[in-house]
């Protein structure tokens, strides 16, 4: 009898031992509020010396009120474990979802916001999966509204739309590498390095190849970047450099591709009655195209689209709550072909909010925004830098003649819980 009586408390202490060096979390943040969204556009005409037509108003507004989501974090169910092998070494995984609490649209469906598995040790993190890239980071990290709700940056605004629209010159479909990317092995440098840190990604394209020579082998969706930067006291400052494949293919004969390039570089100081952010960007969108050519039978032609932008923020605690402003401006300068019209555009946007912290979990938020669009009408990226909302807001117009978005103005009131 005492004999059977130590196998279940063997049993109970193996287990104990077991949980002593593993842990699983659940994790989350709910976060809903109420928004209200308005958009002016204005008529305008490629022709020259073109009138307003009768019965075409000057300009038009749209507008709209919403319950909202994301306005101060982004809504997320997750997963992470983390298991001590010994040695130093720790093995992790992190699944984490999407969840939509304004109309209960989206649960946990997928994982996709972060899905890893890792190994990491003196050596540093390696993780493979879906994860956040590293030229992300800076827009998020150094944009005192976290690129959440009205308030976030117009570089975020820009790089979502561009990486959905791909600029006025484009005819290839969009990739999933802005924010995040799947199928991504990462390297993460040990937090051990005298405030140094970074990391690496290459994400596999998983193209199939071919040795036909009728095939055209693709790396279309392939992502590499990396990001370097420096946090001691006070100071952080960091750089990141990417380069994304968007279409990779053989026309007439030619290579024929599409690449994004985005650099980035971003800092705060934290003055203790308020902290200061910036941050300096620059996408370049390449275009090698194969054309015809009158004469010449096919050649290259190649476009090299540059969106910069640029931030300046800062936060200051009041209490138990916190002010946030910030001013980002991006322009969009075009490549032009001989003969093309010129797309040049540009946008400003200012972002002013207040959070009140109930305790560490919950918090309560109020921002406002105001865009302002020069010459939209020449880039729908550019046009597409609204505060918010439905793309309903804008009213564009196809042709020669229409409306061109001028000014956006957005409100978030809302709650976040976070557990």
């Amino acid at each position: 009898m005492k004999r059977k009586s130590l196998i279940p408390m063997a049993v109970l202490a193996a287990a104990g031992a077991a949980s002593a060096q593993s842990s699983v979390t659940l994790f989350g943040v709910v976060d809903a509020g109420i928004s209200h969204y308005t958009a002016k556009s204005v008529f305008y005409s490629n022709t020259l010396f073109a009138m307003t037509p009768p019965g075409t108003p000057a300009s038009v507004k749209s507008s709209q009120t919403a319950l909202s989501r994301n306005g101060y974090n982004s809504n997320r169910l997750g997963f992470r474990g983390t298991e001590d092998l010994g040695g130093g070494l720790a093995a992790s995984f992190w699944l984490e979802s999407s969840i939509n609490p304004d109309d209960g649209s989206k649960g946990i469906s997928n994982f996709d916001r972060r899905s890893t598995v890792s190994m990491s040790g003196g050596f540093g993190e390696i993780r493979l999966g879906r994860d956040y890239v590293p030229t992300f980071w800076n827009d998020t990290v150094f944009d005192p509204f976290g690129t959440n709700g009205v308030g976030a940056n117009l570089i975020f605004n820009i790089n979502i739309n561009h990486h959905v629209a791909r600029g006025p010159i484009s005819t290839f479909s969009p990739s999933d590498s802005y924010v995040r990317t799947g199928n991504s092995i990462g390297y993460f440098l040990p937090p051990n390095l005298g405030g140094f840190y970074g990391q690496l990604q290459y994400a596999l394209h998983e193209n199939v190849k071919t040795t036909d020579t009728a095939g055209s082998p693709s790396k279309k969706g392939r992502y590499v970047g990396g990001r370097f930067g420096y946090a001691n006291g006070p100071l952080d400052v960091a750089a990141s450099y990417a380069q994304s494949t968007v279409a990779d293919a053989v026309v007439a004969g030619l290579a024929s591709g599409r690449k994004l390039k985005t650099f980035n570089l971003g800092a705060s100081y934290d003055f203790g009655p308020l902290k200061l952010f910036g941050e300096y960007s620059r996408v370049n969108d390449k275009l090698d195209a194969a054309v015809l050519a009158p004469g010449f039978g096919a050649v290259n032609r190649t476009d090299n689209d540059k969106y910069t932008g640029g931030l300046i923020g800062v936060t200051v605690p009041v209490g138990s709550g916190l002010i946030r402003a910030a001013y980002s401006r991006v322009k969009f300068k075009n490549d032009v072909p001989l003969g093309s019209p010129n797309l040049d555009s540009s946008a400003n946007k200012i972002a002013v909010g207040y959070v009140h912290n109930l305790s560490k979990r919950t918090a309560l938020y109020a921002t406002v925004a105001r865009i302002r669009i020069k010459d939209g009408q020449n880039n729908p990226v550019i046009m597409g830098a609204t505060t918010g909302g439905s793309p309903a807001f804008l009213s564009t117009g196809a042709g020669t003649t229409g409306f061109a978005p001028r000014t956006a103005t957005g409100y978030d009131f809302g709650i976040r819980h976070a557990f």
